[in-house]
């Protein structure tokens, strides 16, 4: 059976496989400037409140900077994960293994990897809650 045959969401050959390396380069690229981007935010915030009141509950702008450095902390966090599932996807590419989903075996489709290049399940399963 010849090309045919073969399931047309798969990743197979050498310039798909460019393709998805290069799409999953991309992203992590964008997600350490994101986060190298926030790093500096979040010490810029600390570093404006150690030069005014220390004493949060009674300085008015208190309750404004601890949200915002604990809202720059979670993207922060967000980012460093995104970064972690860009590693896992890397790894999956090079076992032959990506585009293919962790809960029930079948082919992730590419539009979904497209949108999401470090997906780990496909639509169904990320519907079911299953992640």
């Amino acid at each position: 059976m010849g090309d045919s045959s073969r399931d047309s969401h798969e990743v197979s050959d050498s310039a798909d496989l460019e393709i998805v390396r290069a799409r999953l380069e991309a992203d992590r690229a964008d997600t350490l400037t994101r986060a190298t981007a926030l790093s500096r935010d979040f010490d810029g915030i600390v570093a404006a409140n150690a030069l005014i009141a220390v004493d949060d509950e009674h300085d008015p702008e208190g309750g404004t900077t601890a949200f915002e450095r604990a809202h720059v902390a979670a993207l922060m966090a967000r980012a460093r994960e995104h970064l972690e599932e860009l590693d896992r996807a890397v790894e999956r590419l090079e076992q032959g293994t990506y585009g293919l989903c962790e809960e029930c075996g079948t082919t992730i489709p590419p539009e979904r990897l497209e949108i999401r290049p470090a997906a780990t399940t496909c639509v169904r399963c990320a519907r079911a809650g299953r992640r």
